[in-house]
């Protein structure tokens, strides 16, 4: 992996955008892309880049979403302690005692997630998990009135998890937070700035999406502006290669991107699915195949658009998603992308026509 790489992968991480406060993300791909693509925007504020090509059509939708799971001040207590709302999926054991930013009206305020200490516990709930209804988050404040007053909480205030970027292991295993999905918007920014320099006959559309994690909101809308002909879903895919995993799919880090037949939104079209995985063999990418029963995609919105658009879904392996931090391989963002340059390059309306037509 190049070091430009590792730094854009850096930078899109450590930005803060959790659902419906995506600003920090949309500014940043705009800034990265000026010059090289034409913007739009939806009334949701997915940001459309297009690359235009030798044809207008096949049009080609890459969406990538740009928020990543957090949460939102639901109350205050009288003695300044937040209660919070999930925006995405979490399981409540993986968030006492991690570190968090409120991002207020007056500015950022450093908290942490706690309960009552153990010590204070009965004997028979320690061994329990802590239910994320009994958790707050520590913030410093005095008093109710200093956290709204001084503070400037409210209520509705974004609350998003840190965690610095972090090379680990042998150098190709990259900790952070947000990889679901800034990988994919990286990927996103690196394929529409090649395709500069790269001959393609098709429209291709790079899209940072919107609310992913509160059900898809931002393809849904983007997708009619877009009215794409085809669609790939740029995204994290789930390694089960950690302990405790029994019963699935091998999909592990370093053996390149996975291509999903399914998740639970979408069954890949079978023909466009197909027209992947030969490419990926006949350019001897690595790759991996495999299904996700439990969540989905940007592609369950888009593939249902109109008359329908075929899609496929291509994840770059993480561990432990919808945590504080995941870690990914860089050889597989690597593989990832070039599958997906090469897939553009050959998706033409001959080509086009031949996976319609079927």
């Amino acid at each position: 992996m190049k070091k430009e790489t590792v730094e854009l992968l850096r930078a899109l991480t450590e930005l803060d955008g959790v659902p419906g406060f995506e600003g920090e993300v949309r500014s940043f791909i705009r800034s990265r892309l000026e010059g090289a693509v034409e913007f739009e925007e939806d009334n949701l504020g997915s940001l459309i880049c297009k690359a235009a090509g030798k044809s207008e059509s096949p049009r080609i939708m890459l969406p990538a979403h740009m928020d990543e799971i957090g949460f939102m001040v639901k109350d205050v207590t009288d003695d300044g302690f937040l209660r919070f709302a999930p925006l995405g999926g979490w399981l409540d054991q993986t968030l006492l005692g991690h570190i968090v930013t409120v991002r207020t009206r007056k500015g950022d305020r450093e908290g942490v997630i706690g309960c009552t200490p153990p010590h204070m516990m009965p004997r028979e709930e320690r061994d329990k998990v802590v239910l994320r209804k009994k958790m707050f988050i520590d913030i410093g404040a005095r008093d109710k009135k200093h956290a709204a007053g001084e503070l400037g909480v409210r209520i509705g205030d974004p609350i998003v998890p840190r965690q610095e970027f972090k090379v680990i292991g042998d150098g190709k295993y990259l900790l952070a937070k947000a990889w679901d999905d800034r990988v994919g918007c990286a990927m996103m920014i690196e394929l529409l700035e090649a395709l500069r320099k790269a001959s393609h006959p098709n429209a291709v559309f790079g899209v940072g999406t919107t609310q992913e994690e509160v059900g898809t909101r931002g393809a849904e809308t983007a997708a009619d502006v877009v009215s794409p002909d085809f669609c790939i879903v740029l995204e994290v895919g789930i390694a089960t290669d950690v302990p405790g995993i029994e019963g699935e799919v091998k999909t592990q880090l370093g053996k390149g991107p996975i291509i999903y037949v399914l998740d639970a939104g979408t069954i890949a079209h079978q023909r466009f699915n197909n027209f992947v995985l030969d490419l990926a063999e006949k350019k001897r990418i690595a790759h991996q195949v495999s299904l996700l029963e439990g969540g989905a995609t940007d592609a369950r919105a888009i593939h249902l658009h109109a008359r329908g658009v075929p899609s496929v879904l291509l994840g770059v392996p993480a561990r432990h998603i919808h945590s504080h931090a995941g870690v990914i391989h860089a050889d597989d963002y690597d593989a990832t992308l070039k599958l997906v340059l090469e897939v553009v390059k050959a998706l033409g309306p001959a080509q086009a026509e031949d996976l319609m037509r079927g």
